[in-house]
């Protein structure tokens, strides 16, 4: 066990940063640290041993994304739903589109010019 002092630099998670950070020792609880400052953000927050906080999930959130999957995937094998299969096109179909003249463009918004006579 490393002997801490007060100032004492050490890594720790900030909450703020949300990364692994130096920081500065602010108190010590027998000899453990237990408060510390951010030397980049100087957030001051209780000593983490440089864990981050654990994900906040919100449990109805969480029920309802499951009920979807099971609605999509109901066999609760979870893997990907496999694409439909293309219908084969009508050559028809698609000689008739060919042959069409394309659409005019539509008029550009804007100011329009005036020209004087």
């Amino acid at each position: 066990m490393p002997d801490y002092r007060l100032g004492d630099v050490i890594d720790d998670f900030c909450v703020r940063c949300k990364r692994i950070m130096n920081h500065n020792l602010v108190s010590l609880v027998n000899g453990e640290p237990a408060k510390v400052r951010c030397r980049t953000c100087h957030s001051d927050h209780d000593y983490r041993h440089e864990q981050p906080p654990p994900p906040k999930i919100d449990p109805k959130k969480q029920a309802l994304f499951d009920e979807v999957l099971k609605k999509v995937s109901p066999d609760g094998s979870g893997g990907p739903v496999p694409a439909p299969e293309p219908e084969a096109a009508d050559p028809e179909i698609l000689e008739a589109e060919a042959s069409k003249p394309p659409a005019p463009k539509p008029p550009a918004k804007g100011k329009s010019k005036k020209t004087s006579t």
